[in-house]
């Protein structure tokens, strides 16, 4: 989950962004799930930050009580204050107690093999903040905290609709100055979704991401209009095939988004 050092790269001159800020969390995020602990050397590897500065930012992030130092192997384990943080951002967010209903209602059926998901952008990625799995689900082994590429998966691309004009063109700016590569396959791809909106209601990632998953997905909006979600419905494609998933899914999909928030205008652009 951290974010690479190319994708600040237009942040390099911008006066107001601290970088301390940055390679503290950078720090924090080196951590992967079901990882009990992590030495310096090792964080150093991950976040590309010299192990000096490594040493200076894992004791800080141990005095405010982020990480705790095991003197027994000296190594390091996230602490109470990363989960009050955590439990913090989840209770903050209005919209997951309404979201998990209706996960929970899409995944009951009519396949047993079918999972649900609410997501937000963090960079150029789409952060899962809630997941509610069918009983038989063959799906990704996504969790809370897992994240997906915004520009080339069904949830992604459903925020990306949802987004402000505004807010759409400064995120594909940015990406566009961090992966000048990629400029070509963000534009089709922003078109794809706006292209899919319209036409279904919602966004879609057949293959595009993993090669054997199909998922499509709409955007929320919070109902104070300042956040923006995005929720998707996935299954392997071979248990549910591109058409079987918007037969049976889609207009549920759409209807559980109506559910949760404002209606994204599809005209706007």
């Amino acid at each position: 989950m951290t974010t690479p050092p190319d994708e600040r790269s237009d942040l390099a001159d911008d006066r107001n962004f601290v970088s301390a800020v940055a390679r503290g969390l950078d720090v924090l995020r080196a951590f992967r799930p079901r990882e009990s602990s992590l030495t310096n050397n090792e964080i150093a590897m991950r976040t590309g930050l010299p192990k000096p500065t490594v040493s200076r930012l894992t004791y800080t992030l141990c005095r405010l009580g982020y990480l705790v130092l095991m003197e027994s192997t000296g190594t390091y384990r996230l602490g109470p204050g990363v989960l009050e943080l955590g439990y913090g951002v989840l209770a903050g967010i209005d919209i997951n107690t309404r979201a998990m209903d209706e996960m929970r209602a899409l995944c009951s059926g009519p396949s047993q093999h079918v999972s649900a998901g609410l997501a937000e952008r963090h960079e150029f990625r789409a952060v899962l903040v809630s997941i509610q799995r069918s009983d038989n689900t063959l799906s990704l082994s996504m969790n809370v905290g897992s994240s997906l590429p915004l520009f080339h998966s069904a949830v992604g691309r459903a925020i990306l609709v949802g987004m402000s004009d505004a807010e759409r063109q400064e995120t594909v700016d940015r990406a566009n100055i961090a992966r000048p590569g990629e400029a070509e396959a963000i534009e089709r791809s922003v078109d794809m979704a706006f292209e899919d909106y319209e036409r279904f209601g919602y966004c879609t990632s057949f293959g595009d991401f993993v090669p054997e998953m199909n998922a499509i997905a709409v955007p929320v909006l919070s109902l104070n209009g300042n956040r923006v979600y995005g929720l998707n419905v996935n299954a392997p494609a071979f248990v549910l095939s591109a058409a079987a998933l918007k037969d049976a899914y889609g207009e549920r999909l759409v209807e559980a988004g109506r559910a949760l928030g404002p209606a994204r205008d599809a005209d706007r652009r």
